[in-house]
């Protein structure tokens, strides 16, 4: 059976202050940055949601909203969540993914950590952050960012918005 994973995609609308007339608000996602070595020097390929597995029979939801303390450092903003749906990464793991429109500003994150032998074979365990950045991207650029099978996470995001009645914003 597969591992099963649930996570929150926040989004907002660019400040339409900083836009000129003619500009439609662009739509932005918040990532965060996957830590420890092997992601340490790599950027495009590198975010994700965050998110993290659960066992048979736990609350999804209440599984997302721990996973992104953990890795965030800071509870979920207190706005309505809308499911997107589950989507099969490329490693066969099925994500579980809400969304919420939040305009998401902390002064900074904390995650959670693991512990891993690093330099591997020296025997020693290290401890990294599962988070070491988080940040607001522009739906496109978010696409170059985001870790393999997580573009239809953002194209779902876009289609639930334009199917609410928010295609004015997109």
């Amino acid at each position: 059976m597969s591992k099963q994973s649930a996570g929150i995609l926040l989004y907002r609308f660019a400040d339409a202050a900083a836009l000129s007339a003619a500009d439609a608000p662009a739509l932005e996602v918040w990532l965060v940055h996957m830590g420890g070595p092997f992601w340490a020097r790599k950027d495009d390929g590198a975010w994700t949601i965050p998110k993290g597995e659960y066992d048979k029979g736990e609350d999804i939801l209440a599984v997302a909203r721990r996973e992104f303390e953990e890795e965030v450092g800071l509870p979920v903003p207190d706005v309505p969540l809308v499911g997107l749906g589950s989507f099969r990464q490329s490693s066969g793991k099925i994500v579980t993914v809400f969304a919420a429109e939040s305009d998401f500003r902390p002064d900074s994150i904390h995650s959670n950590t693991f512990s891993l032998e690093w330099p591997r074979g020296s025997g020693r365990l290290r401890e990294f952050p599962e988070v070491d950045d988080a940040r607001w991207f522009p739906v496109e650029e978010a696409r170059a960012k985001v870790v393999r099978g997580q573009g239809a996470i953002l194209d779902a995001l876009e289609r639930s918005i334009r199917a609410g009645g928010r295609t004015d914003r997109l």
